[in-house]
């Protein structure tokens, strides 16, 4: 049952939770972390762990989405982002990481927005992926919404095994005057690779989303951490009730669908081992990682971190943060970590959870208890 409180005389509205608000509850049986597993299977491939790399240009390059994979888990690269509009970003890196940044000078946002005024180009998006493809790991690239019919044939002709359409917010039932829309139930039905769709906040988009046959479904808008979308445009999604009323549309549709399971996975705001913890208890079955993994010693942000929002043309949703670098991607990933405040060790920080709490695999450990806590 859902509760709704009286906000003024005119408007009513449910109370929502961020992760910072709930806390996962201990039960009488607990498991040697050894004993646990963290695998993650999407369609035909199947992960050692469910983290996804975001598809920003500080996080993933084709050497980091590389890596990612021969660690266990999945790199997405941006096939709109600086490695599909220059033959050598390496110089582009540079010069954004050196770039000046106070809250009074805009010249960094000014100077990302020219720097993406390249045009992006087809021949490198099958280099690119080619590249990732040679390596022998699952290759994944991303499109917006807005681009998706311009280039996906380039991306399937380069033999992507996972197509992710990302923007802010992702509908099944867009309406344009000026422009044709995706139609999203069609391109998904006529592609031969599982889509990954999103995001989407609540329940009834989400719905719709699986209904188009999308593989999974990202939760949320991203960029958690370099986002600015709620002082820009005054929209935020806490993210434990999202992915609650995500999961949810995934159980009814699984009813509905006669037993179709659509992924629910949990994308931004998870800058800690703990986040990501209770995201997965809340429903997610993986997790799409931007500054988590920005801050491995061989993200190409050279410790900056940014998303496509940040160099919009015309209306800038983003900030470019600084983020302490923490050590190499494995450390970040499996350990050891050197300090506590869960931007290390990820993974083993994962496994001790749910050992603790008594659960041996993910689906179980949907199951945990929470309490809110704010």
């Amino acid at each position: 049952m859902t509760y709704e409180i009286e906000i003024g005389r005119g408007k009513r509205g449910r109370s929502a939770y961020s992760l910072d608000d709930i806390a996962i509850i201990p039960s009488r049986r607990t498991r040697d972390p050894k004993d646990v597993s963290v695998k993650w299977q999407i369609d035909a491939y199947q992960f050692e762990t469910p983290v996804i790399g975001a598809p920003m240009d500080s996080v993933m390059s084709p050497a980091t989405a590389i890596a990612l994979g021969r660690l266990g888990g999945l790199g997405v690269l941006d096939l709109e982002g600086l490695w599909t509009r220059y033959e050598d970003p390496q110089p582009v890196l540079d010069e954004i990481a050196a770039l000046e940044s106070t809250a009074t000078n805009p010249a960094a946002t000014r100077r990302l927005q020219e720097l993406y005024l390249a045009p992006v180009r087809p021949e490198l998006i099958t280099s690119r992926l080619a590249e990732i493809r040679a390596a022998g790991v699952t290759v994944a690239g991303a499109l917006t919404p807005q681009r998706t019919q311009e280039f996906y044939e380039t991306v399937v002709a380069a033999g992507v095994d996972i197509f992710v359409i990302r923007g802010t917010t992702v509908s099944a039932e867009h309406v344009s005057k000026t422009a044709a829309p995706l139609n999203l139930k069609q391109f998904i039905y006529e592609l031969d690779v599982p889509v990954i769709v999103g995001g989407a906040a609540g329940y009834t988009p989400a719905l719709h989303l699986m209904r188009t046959g999308a593989a999974g479904v990202l939760v949320g808008f991203g960029g958690g951490a370099s986002t600015t979308t709620r002082r820009a445009l005054g929209i935020r999604a806490p993210m434990a009730s999202a992915i609650s009323d995500v999961a949810s549309a995934r159980r009814d549709y699984m009813d509905e669908s006669g037993g179709r399971y659509v992924h629910v996975i949990a994308d931004g705001g998870m800058g800690s081992s703990g986040d990501i913890v209770k995201a997965i208890a809340m429903g997610a079955d993986a997790v799409m990682l931007g500054a988590a993994l920005a801050r491995a010693d061989e993200a190409p942000g050279q410790g900056w971190h940014w998303g496509a929002e940040a160099h919009h043309p015309e209306l800038p949703r983003g900030d470019r943060v600084r983020l302490d670098s923490v050590g190499p991607l494995n450390e970040v990933l499996f350990g050891p970590a050197h300090q506590a405040n869960g931007t290390s060790n990820l993974i083993g920080a994962l496994r001790r959870s749910m050992a603790t709490t008594g659960y041996s695999d993910l689906k179980e450990f949907q199951r945990v208890e929470v309490v809110v806590s704010p």
